[in-house]
């Protein structure tokens, strides 16, 4: 059984994107707290009461539009909707919350999260090219 829980604590989040290979850079407790000081959403995933994956966005822009910074499964737990419940609730609470538009960047490597935001309704709105076109940034934006 999978359950969404939104948390104000983005230990449990660090924790499982530390454990997600796409992320080798790794990220500190400290660029969390820099980030998410601009109405943060954090959302962690359950999988039978495991916790599965996260996803995590702020007000990066200060405008109409909500950006969902970073979000992952664990590898054992992908294939089971996990980040599509966790894409849907995160529209959710942005629209509520007054938001007409959610965005995220993936790097042009990363096949399954462009398919996945093209599949879920998002659009291609910008490139930003890199001298190695595998790591250059695809921005999609969504409607919400």
């Amino acid at each position: 059984m999978i359950k969404i829980e939104e948390t104000s604590n983005f230990d449990v989040a660090l924790a499982i994107l530390k454990q997600i290979p796409e992320f080798s850079s790794g990220f500190s407790a400290e660029e969390f707290e820099n980030r998410l000081q601009n109405d943060a959403i954090i959302l962690v995933a359950y999988f039978n009461d495991i916790p599965a994956g996260c996803k995590i966005g702020y007000n990066r822009f200060d405008n109409s539009i909500f950006y969902s910074w970073l979000g992952g499964v664990l590898p054992e737990f992908r294939r089971k909707e996990i980040a599509k419940k966790l894409s849907e609730k995160m529209e959710q609470t942005a629209k509520k919350r007054g938001y007409e538009f959610i965005q995220f960047k993936t790097r042009n490597k990363f096949k399954n999260m462009l398919l996945f935001g093209l599949k879920n309704g998002f659009q291609i709105i910008g490139l930003i090219p890199q001298e190695n076109n595998l790591e250059s940034r695809i921005i999609l934006q969504k409607k919400l």
